[in-house]
């Protein structure tokens, strides 16, 4: 039988939430930075886990890291951790830096229009756990898959658009989403208003189904198949106020010919659509893209 001291000692050890976060930095490269971070964050007792780097040039050029580590209790702490943080590192490298307690799922919305492929496939992971986040809602412009998503246990939201309501029906849509990290469009047929977009900075991604910057706009399979393309792509990007201009997350092609019309590269194209905004959505959600100018960095 253990003695009262050495219980005592096990329950108080056992009571200590570790948990990890992810820290991602973006500044000029120079040297002592991974030793700056390292030294950070072993001062606080954290361990790394996995540490990923990258720089545009040998000397002078841009620095992005991922770092992931384990810090004992780090909930309590994590406001003292980020001030110090500042002050300790950040400001001596003129960092842009972000830091995720992973233990916090990223709250995600979907918006959707008549399209189902991409937004059932989103929903499908989430329920089987392969994306780490919290997907909160669906808001659409039809009323077409209502059920389909309540089938998942998801909210669902109509709010429908029209050239004289689509100021106000933004305004609705920024209402219900106001809580959430990122807003994925799944095949959202309305284009966002600027000022939609400015209030969501690089936490909107759409899936365009095209190879881009290929034709963009309206019904890119018809342009395909128009130019005779061997391949045809989908595209998963950060939306800004240019359309389809925004910072390309993820991409895949599939190998096409003559003999496939217009019908049969949508359906090819719907697969590729799916499977490249599911990646695109989980490298954000993990924090594993950084922004740089109209370029992303992914450690994936």
């Amino acid at each position: 039988m253990l003695n009262t001291k050495t219980s005592n000692t096990l329950s108080t050890t056992s009571s200590i939430i570790t948990d990890t976060a992810t820290l991602l930095i973006k500044c000029r490269d120079q040297a002592g930075i991974v030793q700056a971070v390292s030294e950070f964050i072993h001062r606080y007792g954290g361990n790394i886990i996995t540490l990923d780097q990258y720089s545009t040039a040998h000397e002078g050029g841009q620095y992005f890291m991922r770092l992931e580590f384990a810090l004992a209790e780090l909930s309590t702490i994590i406001d003292n951790f980020e001030a110090s943080f500042v002050h300790t590192v950040a400001k001596r490298y003129n960092m842009t830096w972000r830091l995720h307690n992973n233990a916090v799922k990223t709250k995600v919305g979907i918006l959707v229009s008549k399209f189902d492929h991409a937004l059932l496939d989103l929903l499908w992971r989430h329920q089987r756990g392969l994306l780490d986040c919290a997907i909160t809602m669906v808001v659409s412009n039809h009323e077409d898959l209502r059920q389909a998503v309540e089938n998942f246990g998801i909210p669902f939201h109509y709010v429908p658009v029209t050239k004289d309501t689509k100021e106000a029906a933004e305004a609705q849509i920024d209402k219900l989403m106001v809580d959430n990290d990122l807003l994925v469009l799944a095949r959202y047929m309305q284009i966002l208003s600027s000022d939609f977009v400015k209030r969501w900075p690089m936490q909107i991604i759409n899936i365009h189904h095209s190879f881009l910057p290929a034709f963009v706009g309206a019904d890119p399979y018809r342009q395909a198949y128009e130019k005779g393309v061997k391949l045809i792509g989908a595209t998963a990007h950060y939306v800004t106020a240019e359309l389809d201009q925004g910072p390309i997350i993820e991409q895949d092609v599939h190998r096409v010919t003559h003999r496939q019309g217009v019908p049969e590269l949508r359906a090819i194209g719907r697969d590729i659509e799916r499977n490249v905004l599911a990646r695109a959505v989980n490298w954000h959600v993990q924090n594993r893209v950084i922004v740089a100018g109209n370029k992303t960095v992914v450690f994936n």
